[in-house]
């Protein structure tokens, strides 16, 4: 009886044993199933979102497709708003799933300026599992550049640049660039006008700056001609949706800009001229207006035409367009004279400046100067006059010497560009320090009617969007 017992009791306690590793091996078993079902699940998820991203993207280059035969149109062919859905096809089977295009022209003066397209794509395995991806599509603008000159140049020292810069003529580049400089030329012949002496043969960009490594001469032009902004149709499109400004006899316009998207008139009766012949007593220095009034900027065609001398200054808010220009006479080429500290309200803002002859900064201007927007003088020169204490009385002799300029944006310029002056390898007029780089917001979103570096679109910007 009481070996029985006891193998009762071994067999017993074998049982409970069995029970207890079968629960355990039961519930890792499941577990693991769990796992790997959960981790299939995962998988089939991240396969499916990288599936809808590439039909997203699809969508973005059918579009692109789309525009390189049909410029322009933004509703893909019909009359009606989006979305669009079109289907995907798997190349090696049928279609898997479908992209979705929200599509917007940005137009301003009722000409499409660039276009955004939203691309949404999903499976028909998971249309639930989507992803978006924008784009904006234009044509590149000078906006991309920090200086595009047609003339040969020099960068001292001091400067530091920030963007690319390029010159149809040679480059002497003493100063630092964080960006490419390209030279039209193979080599060119540097004169005393640009530190050389005697005069010599150089290569098409020299110099003593420290990324050389970033030059690149003989590099393909940028046919200024091109750039060359069609001023009668500014005129036509400022007279019909703008602002239009007729000439004065006086000394031409100021235009204040106000950080509420309008800007105040002045007419410029009188300027300060010293009592010399010297080309470099010309002060372009205010010394009289009259107040015309306040103007509204239309958001539709924010375009301003002064058929005059304009002075400008103040805080841009928006995307804006100012021409000096007189296209009916081939003899009066107004300028753009830049009087004071001219900035953007924020970073949707920015101005384009064109002037049928120079933009110059003024005489009396900030010791601290900042400059933000892209300037294009057509037939002249971006620059500052060469004064002297010569001949000024004592009170104007601070201004000749200016310690800081800081450029924001893009200087388009026909002729050489200069905003210091050296006597004798002695600075001696001018900015003493002089910070350029180019505004990538304005790559991405420039005023109207900027003028484009080349006649293919692309995209400027490329992102996916949170869904």
């Amino acid at each position: 009886m009481c070996n029985l017992q006891n193998k009762n009791s071994k067999q017993g306690a074998l049982l409970v044993l069995v029970l207890v590793y079968g629960s355990i091996f039961t519930v890792l078993l499941f577990s693991f199933l769990g796992f790997v079902v959960t981790q299939s699940k995962t998988q089939e998820q991240v396969l499916q979102k990288e599936k809808a991203l590439t039909i997203a993207e699809a969508g973005l280059n059918y579009y692109k497709w789309y525009l390189a035969h049909n410029p322009g149109d933004v509703t893909h062919g019909t009359t009606t708003p989006g979305p669009y859905v079109i289907p995907y096809a798997d190349p090696e089977s049928s279609d898997i799933g479908e992209f979705s295009l929200d599509i917007a022209g940005n137009a301003y003066c009722g000409e499409i300026q660039s276009i955004e397209i939203n691309s949404t794509g999903y499976t028909y395995d998971r249309p639930e599992i989507t992803r978006t991806v924008f784009g904006r599509y234009t044509r590149p603008t000078v906006a991309e550049y920090a200086y595009i000159i047609n003339s040969n140049v020099w960068a001292g020292s001091d400067r530091e640049i920030v963007g690319p810069y390029h010159s149809n003529g040679g480059i002497r580049m003493d100063g630092t660039n964080n960006s490419t400089v390209t030279s039209g030329q193979e080599n060119w012949r540097c004169t005393s006008s640009f530190g050389c002496s005697p005069t010599q043969t150089v290569d098409g960009v020299f110099g003593a700056g420290p990324n050389d490594n970033l030059w690149e001469f003989p590099a393909a032009p940028i046919n200024f001609t091109g750039l060359t902004v069609d001023l009668a149709s500014i005129k036509d499109k400022a007279q019909e949706y703008g602002v239009y400004i007729g000439s004065t006899n006086r000394k031409g316009y100021l235009v204040r800009f106000l950080n509420d998207g309008t800007f105040d008139l002045y007419t410029v009766r009188r300027t300060r001229r010293e009592p010399s012949r010297r080309w470099e007593y010309w002060l372009n220095m205010i010394q009289n207006t009259r107040y015309e009034g306040n103007y509204t900027i239309p958001a539709e065609c924010p375009v301003i035409y002064v058929r005059d001398m304009v002075w400008v200054e103040g805080e841009v808010k928006g995307k804006v367009t100012l021409a000096a220009a007189n296209v009916s006479s081939s003899s009066d080429d107004p300028s753009i004279i830049i009087n004071n500290n001219l900035t953007n309200y924020d970073d949707d803002s920015g101005l384009l400046a064109i002037a049928e002859y120079d933009v110059l900064i003024g005489f009396n201007v900030p010791d601290q100067m900042t400059v933000e927007g892209i300037f294009i003088a057509q037939e002249g020169h971006f620059g500052r006059n060469y004064y002297t204490t010569y001949n000024l009385p004592s009170s104007l002799d601070p201004y000749v010497l200016r310690d800081q300029l800081t450029i924001n944006g893009t200087i388009v310029s026909n002729g050489r560009v200069g905003t210091k002056w050296t006597c004798g390898g002695v600075y001696c007029s001018g900015f003493e320090n002089r910070y350029n780089s180019y505004n990538r917001d304005l790559v991405l979103n420039p005023p109207p009617l900027t003028p484009y570096t080349s006649d293919d679109y692309y995209f400027v910007e490329w992102r996916e969007q949170d869904n």
